[in-house]
């Protein structure tokens, strides 16, 4: 049975479910060294390239037959690229990398850009109308938390590691991992039309870098809607995109009145104490 793996945000996971075919999000080893990939790789990739790149060298990935990479995502396209001249060079083998071509820009023809990728992979992969119908769910409604509400914004984090932290302060966190994010289903009901109907939630989702939403208006929403008492944004170094968008979420953040917390410029690896400076502020708000 094909085995297709995903790395970035905005990928059709209905239709490889459909298909049969979905392995989940690339999973890599954060501690791992990337000795292979640093010959071939630059540093202004996100931590998580090199990491997967490495595996893929060292044949970690051979048991898939190709990996979904993302248009909506800075890295994701660009290792996609990489991938394919390093397979077509002969410097490495591995599952067939493809791309999910997601237009992001707010106008009639990226729709339909989106559409039409989204029928050209159905039709690789077999997939039918009722098929796909069947594999469509509408969002899902969140189970309100028991404690206090940590929400945490900015770079996906690699794992649960600062997730940990809020909950050992005695918080709930509402925070987006990085696999969570690779995993996301664009909110999706069954429609006389499910290529269509697919292809503008796929469009219309705000999640990765390249989504036209703005941040600062996504966070004030989703704070009203969890009923954060805390805001952590956590932002890395190498997240360069969302850097300008910082002094429209510090208004955000001060208009809510919430306490909150930003951290900018940090390790992704949490390598720098950001674990500790989230437990303080949340610990002296529970004083």
């Amino acid at each position: 049975m094909t085995q297709i793996a995903t790395a970035g945000p905005c990928l059709p996971h209905q239709l490889l479910r459909a298909a049969g075919c979905h392995a989940g999000p690339l999973a890599f080893d954060h501690d791992r060294t990337p000795t292979r990939a640093e010959a071939f790789m630059e540093s202004k990739f996100m931590p998580w390239a090199p990491l997967v790149l490495d595996h893929w060298l060292a044949g970690d990935y051979d048991h898939l037959d190709a990996v979904l990479f993302s248009r909506a995502d800075d890295t994701s396209q660009r290792l996609f690229y990489y991938l394919s001249e390093l397979r077509r060079t002969g410097r490495a083998g591995g599952p067939e990398p493809l791309i999910f071509d997601v237009a992001k820009i707010p106008r009639p023809t990226s729709a339909a850009r989106t559409e039409t990728k989204l029928r050209e992979l159905a039709e690789r992969l077999n997939v039918t109308a009722a098929a796909l119908n069947d594999a469509l769910t509408p969002a899902e409604t969140s189970i309100p938390a028991n404690d206090p509400v940590c929400l945490v914004t900015g770079t996906p984090a690699p794992d649960d590691r600062l997730n940990d932290a809020i909950r050992n302060a005695g918080f709930a966190p509402v925070a987006e991992t990085l696999a969570q994010q690779w995993s996301e289903d664009a909110p999706c009901e069954p429609a006389d039309d499910p290529f269509a109907a697919l292809a503008t939630a796929l469009h219309a989702l705000d999640s990765g870098p390249r989504a036209f939403a703005d941040p600062a208006a996504r966070m004030a929403r989703r704070i009203a809607e969890t009923q954060a008492q805390a805001v952590v944004v956590w932002r890395i170094e190498e997240d360069e995109a969302q850097t300008w968008q910082l002094p429209a979420e510090r208004r955000a953040l001060e208009l809510s009145g919430v306490p909150h917390l930003v951290l900018t410029r940090r390790d992704w690896f949490g390598r720098d104490g950001a674990a500790d400076e989230i437990t303080a502020l949340l610990k002296g708000l529970a004083r």
